[in-house]
């Protein structure tokens, strides 16, 4: 006999090898059909599956978030199924899983494309309705080599010929057609539903290697419902609409070419986008941190003893002299303020130093990695490192979340995550040095949540932590629900033992610092492309680039245009005069496009006036003010939110 432990904490006695279709069929027939699997000690299982132990079981239907790996799994198969229905002959290779949806690989003589994505999802609703039933078996290698050998598939042989030799090669059946999988799967297909839809095409060369074949890739997202796979079709029709390198296109702020891949070229407005971050930044710290500055360039010997030569020496853009020293441009900031540190002798009474650079570093990245502003090779770090004593670290990890999440807020981020990433397999460090920095920051965790009310979520990431200590991580959530991490917390004992980093302590021993990691933005580029999609380029009149322009109606008005734009500039506002012979309303577009907050219509009349009517982006109102209020109300909606906090 074995006992079956439920949610509810009952237990029950069944024979050994009882399945769980048997199991939930004998609670209620009414479960069994909203039943798609079960999870046995927490990991997926098919529902068919024997169970040979004592375990605590969960019986899986659609509402529970563990399904939807099963529905995009199933959906795989199905789409599998449904090409070489459509197209025999075609080689299925790999369909996994992914964020969202999944993806199959096939080997065809001509490739697929987007035209073929309507046949394909046509064909695989067909199948679902079906219903037909998920079957596993267990074949021998050889079997299962024989099997697909005759049927031509020989991207199937080499991954059975990849399967270890102590597993068991698993084939699972849906009706007449049948796949190489792991699994688990569903009962049937018909409980994967109809929502789902192919998405694109791509190439993808074999198991991602350059030297191998190219296959054509298919991708697909499937979803619980209808409105949820709506929700999210409409997320990728706004993230379409809000990509900052469009934006970035139509509000002239910055390009990229092919003789400086993934380093960016930042146009004027750009420039100023970029600057109002960091003057931001900048204010926040003040009073706080000492801002420094660290070399672009050091010696080889530097990264060795940091660590960085052996572990990141692949993404370092290194260079040797007619002297034969090699040099590496800097990564990280973090070793060059080790030596600030290091230089002069610092007592316990100077502790914490906080210490900060918006460090320029370089990175080397696969050249198909690079994404826009998301992805470069080179980026600017709001970057800063905290030397403490140890009974210091709470209060200084406490001090970095406050200003973290304020900084948050400023930006419209409410809805933020904390997650507390622990002890990773290799790591630095005794365990007991480990214990105590975890038991520190898991308490600081509890006291974020607490703190917050419930409005910050906290979580464990377990054994993610960083090789030389825990960390938090912050990830915020942008204005159509996409998730970002930005921000982090790293708890360092490594890296001031490597360098010999050591303050006098009050009894006059040395003792090592604690030293803690701070980023906020993180990559300022990628925080910026975070920025510009989050706010569709519509920026608050605080952090616009451009904040205004004046647009004459008539050449009569182009003098008193000029005035206007003298008294908006003198009172600090950033913005253009249009005086070009066009209509005003081919300028309005103009500028609507380019994404500018105000635009100030003058005419004629408004001369005579002396007033300005005023058309915000994205509204075809105008507000008719004198331009005294004008400049008034532009000017106080232009105070950045820590100012007004400060008044």
């Amino acid at each position: 006999m074995i006992q079956l432990t439920f949610p509810d904490n009952s237990v029950r006695d069944y024979d050994k090898g009882i399945t769980g279709t048997q199991v939930v069929g004998g609670i209620s027939k009414s479960l069994q059909k909203k039943t798609l699997a079960m999870a046995l000690d927490g990991e997926l299982r098919d529902l068919a599956d024997p169970i040979l132990e004592s375990s605590r079981i969960e019986f899986i239907n659609r509402d529970d978030p563990r399904a939807l790996e099963l529905i995009r799994h199933d959906a795989a198969h199905v789409m599998a199924e449904a090409v070489q229905e459509l197209w025999p002959g075609t080689q299925v290779t790999i369909g996994p899983v992914i964020e969202n949806g999944f993806y199959y690989d096939f080997k065809r003589d001509t490739p697929f494309t987007p035209d073929d994505l309507p046949k394909i999802e046509k064909k695989m609703k067909q199948i679902v309705d079906r219903n037909a039933k998920f079957t596993k078996e267990v074949w021998s290698r050889n079997d299962a080599k024989a099997y697909f050998e005759e049927k031509g598939e020989a991207y199937k042989v080499e991954l059975i010929d990849a399967i270890p030799e102590e597993e068991d090669v698993k084939i699972y059946r849906q009706g007449e057609w049948l796949d190489l999988c792991r699994g688990p799967h569903m009962v049937s297909t018909n409980q994967i539903g109809q929502a789902f839809k192919l998405m694109k095409v791509a190439g993808a060369y074999w198991r991602g290697d350059s030297d191998n074949e190219m296959l054509t890739r298919i991708y697909g997202t499937a979803w619980s419902n209808d409105k949820d796979l709506k929700a999210y079709l409409h997320m990728l029709e706004e993230a379409e609409k809000r990509d900052h390198r469009k934006l970035g296109r139509e509000m002239d702020l910055y390009h990229f070419q092919e003789e400086g891949p993934g380093v960016v070229f930042w146009h004027h407005k750009g420039w100023q986008l970029f600057r109002s971050l960091t003057d931001y930044m900048r204010r926040r710290l003040e009073g706080d941190y000492q801002e420094v500055n660290a070399p672009q360039i050091l010696d080889k010997s530097l990264w060795e003893t940091s660590g960085h030569w052996d572990w990141y020496h692949e993404n370092m853009f290194v260079t040797e002299t007619e002297d034969h020293r090699i040099f590496a441009i800097k990564p990280m900031n973090c070793p060059g303020h080790v030596q600030i540190f290091k230089h002069g002798l610092k007592s316990y009474r100077d502790l914490p130093l906080r210490m900060a650079e918006f460090g320029a570093v370089s990175r080397y990245e696969p050249s198909g990695a690079l994404h826009g502003l998301m992805r470069v090779r080179a980026f600017t770090q709001d970057d800063a490192h905290i030397f403490c004593i140890e009974d210091q670290m709470a209060e200084e990890c406490h001090k970095i979340n406050d200003l973290i999440l304020s900084v948050y807020k400023h930006f419209g981020f409410e809805e933020v995550v904390v997650k507390l990433s622990t002890r990773p397999e290799k790591r630095v460090g005794s365990d007991e040095v480990w214990d105590h920095a975890e038991t520190v920051m898991t308490e600081v965790l509890k006291e974020i949540e607490e703190r917050s009310g419930g409005k910050i979520k906290t979580g464990i990431l377990e054994g993610e932590g960083a090789f030389y200590g825990p960390k938090f991580e912050y990830t915020l959530r942008d204005a159509i629900g996409r998730e970002w991490q930005c921000g982090t917390t790293q708890v360092d004992f490594n890296l001031p033992e490597r360098f010999g980093a050591f303050y006098v302590d009050s009894d006059g021993d040395k003792k090592k610092p604690v030293m803690i990691h701070r980023a906020i933005c993180g990559s300022l580029e990628r925080f910026l492309g975070i920025l510009i999609e989050n706010f569709a380029g519509h920026f608050p009149l605080w952090l616009a680039p451009q904040q205004f322009v004046v647009a004459s109606i008539t050449s009569e008005a182009n003098d008193y245009a000029e005035e206007v734009y003298r008294e908006l500039t003198k009172a600090g506002l950033r913005g253009e005069m249009d005086l070009r012979n066009e209509k005003i309303n081919y300028k309005v577009r103009e500028h609507s496009v380019g994404k500018v907050p105000v635009i100030l219509v003058v005419g004629k009349r408004e001369a005579e006036e002396r007033a300005v009517n005023i058309r915000r982006l994205g509204s075809r109102d105008q507000t008719p003010l004198s331009l005294s209020e004008a400049v008034s109300t532009l000017c106080e909606e232009a105070i950045a939110p820590d100012l007004k906090e400060e008044r």
